[in-house]
């Protein structure tokens, strides 16, 4: 039952991490914040890296039936899309930290991880992007830049306003309602509990 809980609580935070993204936050072509990105770290702290990349791709890929795809080539689609996305989920490799801290009542340790969680989510989503960028995306940089340079500012400056956003609204969340970040049944707090 809760791998299939999981499944669907995963399918419901893709599906509303793509509708956020749909706000438009861009300034120019090629400088965006990700908002979409706050109910994926989220999700991916509160149930771990499996769910997170699973959950990730999910959101990447919905990007294909609502036609949001800037179609290049079919490699520069699959590491925009399936790939980079699903590199969000990264976060999850905090979770357990995240939430050992919750139940021990440390918020500063959970701010803190809940923070690189963040970075670490965004980062490794954002470095598709910038190869992408560099590869694909090289021809269109602006005043004839070097696509390496242009591709790590843009991308980079991307990648750091949208984790820091994410981390805001994180730490926010956390410490107003920290239980978002510990699922039913988790096995940290039953081990507390006896």
């Amino acid at each position: 039952m809760s791998k299939t809980r999981i499944m669907i609580e995963g399918t419901i935070v893709a599906a509303l991490a793509f509708m956020l993204s749909l706000i438009p936050t861009s300034i120019g072509s090629s400088f965006t914040i990700s908002l979409g990105m706050i109910p994926m770290v989220l999700f991916a702290l509160r149930r771990g890296v499996k769910p997170g990349l699973l959950s990730a791709f999910i959101w990447g890929i919905l990007h294909f039936p609502a036609g949001d795809v800037y179609f290049l080539s079919v490699v520069q689609v699959l590491i925009e899309y399936p790939i980079a996305f699903t590199f969000a989920g990264f976060a999850g490799l905090y979770a357990k930290k995240v939430q050992q801290a919750l139940v021990d009542q440390d918020i500063k340790t959970a701010r803190k991880n809940i923070i690189y969680g963040t970075f670490a989510g965004t980062g490794a989503r954002f470095f598709w992007h910038f190869i992408a960028g560099v590869v694909f995306w090289g021809s269109y940089a602006l005043w004839g830049m070097n696509p390496w340079i242009f591709s790590l500012v843009m991308n980079g400056l991307s990648g750091l306003a949208t984790a820091v956003v994410t981390a805001i609204v994180a730490v926010v969340i956390v410490e107003k309602v920290p239980q978002l970040y510990l699922p039913k049944g988790s096995k940290l707090i039953e081990k507390h509990s006896h």
